[in-house]
C-alpha cells in the first residue's frame, strides 16, 4: 500500500529537560500524521470516524530538539470495520521508532461500522509523499 509522509520539526515543547523527545509526544505526533493522511475525506453524516483501538511503540533511537523528521504511515491491513497501520519515525534515514496501530471505524451510535467504500477509495487514490 501507499506510504503517507508527514514532515515534522521537533520543538522545545516536544522534549524533556535533556532535549530528548518525551515518549508520550510520539503518540501526539503520530496522530497529527494520521489526521494529515485523512485530510480532505468527508465522512458520512453523523459518523465519528476512526478511533484508536490498540497501539504499541518500539523506541529504537532517541529524537532530539530541532530534529527534522518524517512520519511514514502505511496501511498494513484493511478489515471491514478496522485498519492496521504502521507509523515509522524517520530522522536522516534512520528509523527511530515504530508504532503499530489498530483503528476502528465508529458510527454515530459509537459502535464499530463498516468502513465506507468512498473513504477507502480516497485513501487508495491519495498520492504518496
Amino acid at each position: 500500500m501507499k506510504t503517507f509522509k508527514f514532515p515534522f520539526s521537533i520543538a522545545y515543547s516536544d522534549t524533556d529537560a535533556g532535549g530528548i523527545v518525551y515518549h508520550g509526544r510520539y503518540i501526539e505526533i503520530a496522530e497529527r500524521a494520521r489526521m494529515e493522511m485523512m485530510r480532505g475525506i468527508e465522512l458520512p453524516a453523523g459518523d465519528i470516524g476512526f478511533v484508536v483501538r490498540q497501539l504499541s511503540i518500539k523506541y529504537m533511537h532517541p529524537l532530539q530538539l530541532a530534529a527534522d523528521i518524517v512520519v511514514e504511515t502505511e496501511i498494513a491491513k484493511v478489515g471491514a470495520a478496522s485498519m492496521d497501520l504502521q507509523q515509522k519515525f524517520v530522522h536522516d534515514g534512520t528509523i527511530c521508532a515504530i508504532m503499530d496501530i489498530t483503528v476502528a471505524y465508529i458510527g454515530a451510535d459509537m459502535r464499530a461500522k463498516r468502513i465506507p467504500d468512498a473513504l477507502l477509495a480516497h485513501l487508495d487514490s491519495t498520492k504518496e509523499g
